[in-house]
């Protein structure tokens, strides 16, 4: 997530349009910096909320010790076939050792992963910064934006493009996914 945000209205207006209201949604969360994890994941929840997204009974909350466990929370997850899509949270902070780089990179690398095999977006909430006052300003209310409602938008909008790219190849033999003819979504 970045916080470069084109177009801002056109995406709010897209995601008001669609139905959220049986999207199946899980939320996987560190507990590690838990102060700002669980002020992110409760932001992505009214997000959802506002848009449509049945709370109750299509969202689950899922809490895991660190941020390198979320991977192994997601991968479980991705194996479940009626989610259309994961969040993760996690809040690295930069210490004094090498650890911030190698929980850093084991996060990127392993939702990397389980998004490159395309079977449900998994969005990176994963904030990794120098120190606790840039997570707190990634917060709600904070100076650089809301970066737990940013993630939920993002699952939303990947939620229909998946559902984009199934009803435009659902048509087409499974030996031939691609169109003759190129067309812009």
């Amino acid at each position: 997530m970045s916080t470069f945000r084109p177009d801002t209205n056109e995406l709010a207006h897209q995601l008001m349009e669609a139905d959220f209201s049986e999207v199946d949604i899980a939320i996987v969360t560190a507990q590690w910096n838990g102060h700002i994890t669980n002020t992110l994941c409760a932001s992505a929840i009214e997000t959802l909320e506002r848009y449509g997204v049945d709370i109750r009974d299509h969202a689950k909350v899922f809490k895991v010790p660190g941020t390198v466990e979320l991977v192994s929370a997601a991968a479980q997850l991705s194996k479940v076939k009626v989610l259309d899509a994961i969040i993760v949270f996690g809040c690295v902070i930069r210490g004094d050792t090498p650890h911030f780089d190698y929980v850093c990179q084991s996060a990127t690398q392993g939702v990397t992963e389980i998004n490159a095999r395309g079977d449900v977006p998994v969005i990176f909430g994963v904030l990794t910064v120098d120190n606790e006052v840039q997570a707190l300003d990634r917060m709600a209310g904070g100076e650089v934006g809301d970066k737990g409602a940013e993630a939920a938008e993002a699952a939303l909008q990947m939620i229909l493009v998946k559902q984009q790219i199934e009803s435009t190849y659902s048509a087409h033999s499974p030996s031939c996914p691609i169109q003759s003819s190129p067309t812009q979504y």
